[in-house]
C-alpha cells in the first residue's frame, strides 16, 4: 500500500493498526459500520384480528447496516351448518247424494164403456143461419169411478119416432184431427154437429130441393164406447139432406 504521500507502509504495520481498531470497537453491536454509528434498527409488526389473515414485518434501517424482513401469516377456519325440515299433509273427502221422486197420473188407456158415459145435447151458440137446428153440441160425462178414454169422430143417426131401433144414419163429414181424450170421473168431453140448415117459415124448405126432416132424438156413437140417444133441451133436430159435419171428441167445450 501507499500512504498519502505515495510512500509504502509495511505489511506488519498495517496488521497492527487493524488489530488496534478492532479492540476499540469490540463492544459495538455486530453489523455496525466501523466508519460511523447508525441508529438502532426499528421493528414494527402488525397483525390483524381478522380471522383468516395476518401480516408481520420488521425492517431495520441505517446507513451501512443490514436489514432483515420477515413475514407471518395466520389462518383461520370457520364452519357453519344449518338444517331445516318441513312437512305437511292434507286430505279431504266429500260425498253427496240426492234422490227425488214424483208421480203423475199416467193417461188412462181404458176405453170408456157404454155404461160409463152419460150424454146430452143442446143447440150450439154458433150455427148456420136458418130456421132449423143448424148445429148442436153433444156433451159426454164420465159417470164411472175411474178415468177412461173417449176417442174418434162420432157416428150420427136420426132416431125415427125417438126409437134407436128405428134410426136413419146420416152421412158424416169428419172435421179436425182425432186423438184420444182422457176423461176423469165426472169429467166431460164434447163433439159438435153441424147440419144443413132448414130455411123459411113453418115446415121450411131445403135449398137443395129435398124435404126437411125432423128427429126427436139422435143416436150418437163413439168407437168402443157404444151408441147414445140424445135429445135437445128444447125442440127437435131439423135438418136437410141427411148430412152432418162432426168434430172429433175434444176436451175443450165448443161454442
Amino acid at each position: 500500500m501507499r500512504n498519502a504521500s505515495g510512500s509504502h507502509i509495511s505489511l506488519g504495520l498495517a496488521v497492527a493498526v487493524a488489530a488496534a481498531a478492532m479492540a476499540m470497537t469490540g463492544c459495538r453491536t455486530t453489523g455496525d459500520d466501523t466508519t460511523g454509528s447508525a441508529p438502532a434498527a426499528s421493528t414494527s409488526a402488525s397483525d390483524s384480528s381478522t380471522p383468516g389473515s395476518g401480516t408481520g414485518s420488521s425492517a431495520p434501517s441505517g446507513s451501512g447496516g443490514t436489514a432483515s424482513s420477515g413475514s407471518g401469516a395466520s389462518s383461520g377456519t370457520g364452519s357453519g351448518s344449518g338444517s331445516g325440515s318441513g312437512s305437511g299433509s292434507g286430505s279431504g273427502s266429500g260425498s253427496g247424494s240426492g234422490s227425488g221422486s214424483g208421480s203423475s197420473a199416467a193417461p188412462a188407456t181404458r176405453t170408456c164403456k157404454v155404461d160409463d158415459v152419460k150424454a146430452r145435447a143442446y143447440q150450439a151458440a154458433i150455427r148456420p143461419p136458418g130456421t132449423g137446428t143448424g148445429a148442436a153440441v153433444v156433451e159426454f160425462t164420465n159417470a164411472s169411478a175411474t178415468a177412461c178414454v173417449l176417442r174418434g169422430h162420432p157416428t150420427v143417426a136420426g132416431a125415427g119416432n125417438g126409437s134407436p131401433q128405428h134410426n136413419k144414419p146420416l152421412a158424416v163429414t169428419p172435421t179436425g184431427t182425432a186423438s184420444p181424450v182422457t176423461v176423469a170421473p165426472g169429467g166431460k168431453a164434447y163433439v159438435k154437429l153441424t147440419f144443413v140448415q132448414v130455411q123459411g117459415e113453418a115446415d121450411g124448405y131445403c135449398v137443395s130441393g129435398s124435404t126437411p126432416v125432423t128427429y126427436p132424438t139422435l143416436v150418437v156413437g163413439l168407437s168402443g164406447s157404444g151408441a147414445h140417444q140424445v135429445a135437445l133441451d128444447d125442440g127437435v133436430f131439423a135438418e136437410c139432406d141427411n148430412t152432418v159435419k162432426a168434430t172429433a171428441v175434444s176436451a175443450a167445450k165448443p161454442s
